[in-house]
């Protein structure tokens, strides 16, 4: 029987998927903690590490539970590719692998930079990168060449907010809220309804969906038009017994009050 045990977690500014960076490249500057469980000789599997300018971190994928043979990635042609053939988050064994830059190590802690895991995620393992044997930059990615050819081009769509997206926008920045360069970012690639980019078409408007936020746009020609957003539950639920752990919760139900106009059916 095989059995897993995390031997630490991390503390990141990432609590939900869709914030989360897909590769991160270290351009945004973030830190992160990894906290290792004590009373189990950590410190001393800690020691040598810190020589190491990048590590490999090998997590477990906590929030997902599911998994399909053949998934539609969110870059590319809406092709659905082999589950193996891609970085998909659902997988028979959730497990994940990220190579983040090593900052600090003190004690159990471990400071680093941008990654890709949400605040609480689970560690398996730590190993060091080593760059003769863990890169090799010429290698062949398959399918993945023409999507990488397509995001090396300038973006093919010009983003625009009407009045009142643009007066909800600078709202939500000033709660915190900060979920629109990740969709400027697709909506500027592919504004298309994508199931995986959680996009879809309600007769002439698109909604796409932003962790608990929602985007509503029109597209013209190779215009993106961002009319409104909303709250992603309604108000009854966010007000129900229990809602306290939904994500921005104070916030949502403080948007409702801020513009009145929202109403939560669509």
């Amino acid at each position: 029987m095989l059995e897993l045990a995390p031997i630490g977690f991390i503390q990141t500014q990432i609590v939900n998927k869709f914030d989360a960076p897909h590769q991160p490249d270290g351009s945004q500057g973030l830190r992160s903690v990894i906290e290792l469980l004590p009373k189990r000789d950590f410190h001393k599997s800690l020691e040598d590490l810190e020589g190491f300018e990048y590590i490999w971190l090998v997590w477990w994928f906590h929030k997902n539970s599911t998994w399909r043979p053949k998934v539609r990635p969110p870059r590319g042609d809406g092709v659905k590719r082999g589950l193996f053939a891609t970085r998909s988050p659902h997988r028979p064994n959730p497990i994940a692998i990220t190579a983040v830059r090593l900052i600090n190590v003190s004690g159990l802690r471990l400071t680093i930079g941008d990654c890709d895991l949400i605040d609480g995620t689970p560690i398996l393992d730590i190993k060091p990168y080593i760059p003769k044997v863990d890169s090799f930059p010429t290698a062949k990615i398959g399918w993945l060449a023409e999507v990488e050819e397509f995001y090396d081009q300038e973006p093919s769509f010009e983003v625009a907010f009407s009045s009142l997206a643009q007066e909800q926008k600078d709202w939500l920045e000033g709660q915190g809220v900060s979920f629109f360069q990740r969709a400027l970012k697709i909506l500027e690639r592919d504004p298309t309804p994508n199931r995986t980019r959680r996009i879809s078409k309600f007769d002439e408007i698109f909604r796409m969906g932003c962790a608990e936020w929602r985007v509503f746009f029109s597209v013209e020609d190779n215009k993106v038009e961002i009319k409104y957003f909303r709250a992603g539950f309604p108000k009854e639920k966010l007000l129900a017994p229990g809602a306290e752990v939904i994500v921005n919760r104070d916030v949502q139900l403080a948007f409702y009050e801020t513009f009145l106009n929202q109403d939560s059916d669509k």
